[in-house]
């Protein structure tokens, strides 16, 4: 039986080009800037980005770590949202390991935060409070279904943090996915962030890697953060061969993956006992409420048919298009997924 995996595009197997491309790489020791291919693709990245450098690492929770560890000292405080991956699904790495608290304010339906929440949020000077150090946001948002933010909407919260000192960082983990559904160059949702990180083993169908990109002094600082926590991968252009491939020949690919999203959320819609606007749905990530009994159940039971999709807390289910899954693979799921919650729905009357 052939699985239909859409529980995240971090499943993706690398395209043959990417496996030649690691097979053949050109490597050296990194850590001591020596590897080659690591260093061409650093460049490509800050290049994209249109920021001045950029560091390899293993994932985008290491990019967003290394960032809150280079702009934070221990004590401080980073503004966030409350539906953020840096909130929810990074092991509270920020506390636990560099001392950083938490201040999460609410995100919006579309995944934003309100600038007048984040001024709000900000610390005026006092001996009784930490110090606001960062504010970050997420482009593409998870939580909030795949959302996009424009320029503007990172411009908006920007504009408040520069106001009073703070730097931004923005968690880019698909933000190649915002770029296309937007149909702008990807430095334009970058511009405003004085840090952003991207991944490269999403919808861009890498095995391992992130880039965490920022000014020179910046990547200086993260360079030796990378080291503390054991980022130090000494012949990694084996990796960062893939990551090439994927920056010159995967991005435009994935318009084909919010196709297949939107016609995913289509079909659902349709189905008794799941509630979803598939209008909402922007680029890969669709995310539903199953009413129709135990959600648990039901994600048993199309896994028993050959779909698997993933448990996001409550009531609600996502499901992720990406690479490898095709316009007649979700035709087949969206007829396992019917039989399935007929059959609930159907016992339950």
């Amino acid at each position: 039986m052939k699985v239909i995996d859409l529980r995240s595009d971090t499943v993706t197997l690398p395209t043959p080009e990417m496996r030649r491309a690691m097979a053949e790489a050109e490597v050296g020791d990194d850590v001591w800037g020596e590897d080659p291919t690591v260093n061409r693709l650093e460049a490509m990245a800050a290049e994209r980005l249109g920021k001045e450098s950029a560091l390899f690492t293993a994932s985008g929770t290491m990019s967003n770590l290394l960032a809150v560890l280079t702009w934070c000292r221990r004590g401080d405080e980073i503004v966030l949202g409350d539906q953020s991956h840096m909130c929810l699904n990074e092991v509270g790495g920020a506390s636990a390991l560099g001392g950083v608290a938490y201040h999460p304010i609410p995100n919006d339906e579309g995944g934003c935060l309100r600038p007048e929440d984040v001024e709000r949020a900000i610390r005026w000077e006092n001996i009784h409070f930490p110090r606001t150090a960062l504010v970050c946001l997420e482009n593409t948002h998870n939580r909030c279904g795949g959302a996009v933010l424009t320029p503007q909407d990172t411009r908006a919260v920007a504009e408040v943090a520069h106001r009073r000192g703070i730097p931004v960082h923005l968690d880019g983990a698909r933000i190649f996915n915002a770029a296309v559904y937007l149909g702008i160059p990807v430095a334009e949702l970058a511009k405003d962030a004085d840090s952003v990180c991207f991944c490269l083993s999403k919808g861009l169908a890498c095995p391992v890697g992130s880039l965490l990109c920022g000014s020179k002094e910046f990547i200086k600082e993260a360079r030796r953060w990378r080291k503390a926590v054991g980022g130090g991968m000494r012949q990694v252009g084996v990796l960062a061969a893939a990551g090439i491939v994927a920056l010159e020949k995967m991005v435009d690919r994935l318009a084909e993956d919010h196709e297949n999203a939107r016609r995913l959320a289509k079909g659902l819609a349709g189905i008794p006992g799941i509630r979803l606007d598939p209008e909402r749905v922007q680029t890969n990530i669709v995310i539903f409420r199953w009413t129709g009994g135990p959600v648990q159940e039901f994600l048993a039971r199309l896994a028993e048919g050959g779909v698997l999709a993933s448990y996001i807390g409550g009531d609600q289910v996502r499901m992720v298009t990406h690479y490898g899954i095709t316009a007649q693979d979700i035709g087949d799921a969206l007829e396992s997924v019917e039989r399935v919650a007929r059959r609930m729905v159907g016992a339950g009357a």
